[in-house]
């Protein structure tokens, strides 16, 4: 698919079919996230893929923004490997690192036909927890993945806009 339409295109998906994501697409989608830039290459991304029944009940118990999907990832970044700004050192990389590795997620997935939702309406501390993540990795975001199903479809809001000069600014 040509980017500019996978980019008009692409809406957050929040009804799926149950058909599993097949292992080959799922691989080119995490080779696109594992191609994205982060600060100084220094990678602290990690992605948790809940696949089997039992992790995906699990993320379904803490949060109802798994919508049934067949996958579900979580997006986390190791805080020892993060970027650290020398000039300030609390200005750090992690989450943004985290985001442009799951942007390039979601739009991958989109091109192979597989619909997501970015969600972060959940609490970041009792996923670690439930899923025995190391102390030095943060949680930023869960990823439901799936087949869109047939009755799923945009929101109202998809498709509303600012102007361009509302928000880019030229100095």
């Amino acid at each position: 698919m040509e980017l500019q339409k996978v980019l008009k295109e692409r809406y957050s998906v929040r009804i799926y079919d149950s058909r599993p994501i097949e292992d080959e697409k799922l691989t080119r989608i995490l080779e696109a996230g594992n191609a994205a830039p982060t600060a100084k290459n220094q990678q602290p991304q990690r992605i948790y893929v809940l696949k089997s029944e039992e992790a995906i009940q699990k993320i379904r118990a803490i949060t109802r923004c798994a919508f049934n999907a067949p996958v579900v990832l979580i997006f986390a970044y190791d805080a020892e490997a993060q970027w650290r700004n020398p000039f300030e050192q609390e200005i750090v990389s992690g989450q943004q690192d985290v985001s442009i590795v799951a942007t390039q997620v979601m739009l991958a997935a989109w091109d192979e036909g597989i619909g997501s939702c970015w969600v972060n309406y959940f609490p970041n501390s009792e996923v670690e927890k439930a899923f025995e993540l190391p102390e030095n990795e943060k949680v930023v975001l869960l990823m439901p993945m799936g087949y869109p199903a047939p009755e799923a479809g945009v929101s109202p809001n998809h498709g509303k806009r600012k102007p361009l000069e509302d928000t880019v600014k030229t100095l």
